[in-house]
C-alpha cells in the first residue's frame, strides 16, 4: 500500500464517515477516484464507493480511508488532496490537483 499520493483531508474525511453511515456501508468501503474524458476542461473526477481491489489499481491509504485508483487515472492524480466544502457557495468535494493546469469554474473537471 502506497501512502500520500492522495490526501484526505479532516473535513473530507468527516464527510465521508457521514456519507457512509447514509449509504449502509461500513468502514471496508472507501474511496473509488477515477478520471474520465469530459467535462468543460478535458477531464472529469468521479468519486464512488467501492469495497474491491481491481486489477491493476493502486491502493492508497490515507486517514484510514482505502482510496481505489487504477493506474491510468493515478497519472493524473499524484499529490491531490481531497477536501470537502459545506458552504453555501460550493458545498462539496473538491480536489486540489498540483497537475492540474486549468480547471473549470465548477472545480469538476480539469486539464494537464
Amino acid at each position: 500500500m502506497q501512502d500520500s499520493m492522495i490526501k484526505v483531508s479532516d473535513a473530507a474525511f468527516d464527510h465521508i464517515k457521514r456519507l457512509r453511515v447514509q449509504e449502509g456501508l461500513d468502514d471496508t468501503y472507501g474511496l473509488r477516484v477515477s478520471v474520465d474524458g469530459g467535462g468543460c476542461s478535458g477531464l472529469l473526477y468521479k468519486l464512488d464507493f467501492d469495497n474491491q481491489e481491481k486489477p491493476g489499481d493502486q491502493v492508497i491509504e490515507d486517514k484510514g480511508v482505502k482510496i481505489f485508483v487504477a493506474m491510468k487515472s493515478l497519472l493524473y492524480l499524484v499529490g491531490t488532496e481531497l477536501d470537502y466544502t459545506g458552504g453555501l457557495s460550493g458545498k462539496g468535494f473538491h480536489f486540489a490537483n498540483p497537475n492540474a493546469s486549468r480547471t473549470c469554474a465548477c472545480g469538476e473537471s480539469f486539464s494537464v
